[in-house]
């Protein structure tokens, strides 16, 4: 567990070192080409994009963030048609989110519903005023939808206290 270390502005040199309380959350928008990240701030109260990285490195980035960040859970999309059945995809977004619970087994996976996150996503990034260039982006979707999926998890917890 790592310390901050909080700085007392009075022009003492007082100095307190608090326990880390909680780790990040790390939320994975999963593609078989692309993969979108987005992560909350120490915290977990804002869900911001990260970044999209090409699906076959995801693995490398997220054990160097890892390394430089706490993160207690990382959230992995579930890909699920209307009737709530599997998506295309699904097998592969579960073997992923297996794959990540035996490289980082003292970190919690969890699923998240990701139905409507790129339609939600393409529509943010539009009514924020986005170019038509920045909009075609998929690469930009990907990292606003694991941010869509991040903040449902979010509110879903939230729901539950």
């Amino acid at each position: 567990m790592r310390n901050l270390k909080l700085e007392i502005p009075t022009g003492t040199g007082l100095a307190l070192n608090l326990p880390r309380l909680m780790g990040r959350l790390l939320a994975v928008d999963f593609g078989m080409k692309r993969t979108g990240l987005a992560v909350t701030d120490e915290l977990r109260l804002i869900a911001e994009p990260l970044d999209t990285v090409e699906t076959y490195h995801v693995m490398d980035y997220l054990k160097k963030y890892v390394d430089r960040e706490s993160v207690d859970t990382i959230i992995v999309g579930l890909p699920k048609q209307m009737n709530g059945a599997d998506s295309e995809i699904g097998g592969n977004a579960t073997a992923f989110a297996k794959a990540l619970s035996q490289e980082f087994p003292s970190i919690s996976i969890e699923r998240q519903d990701e139905r409507f996150t790129s339609m939600l996503a393409e529509r943010s990034i539009l009514q924020g005023g986005a170019s038509k260039k920045k909009r075609q982006d998929k690469a930009l979707v990907d990292r606003t939808s694991a941010a869509i999926i991040l903040q449902g998890y979010m509110d879903r917890i939230n729901r539950q206290l």
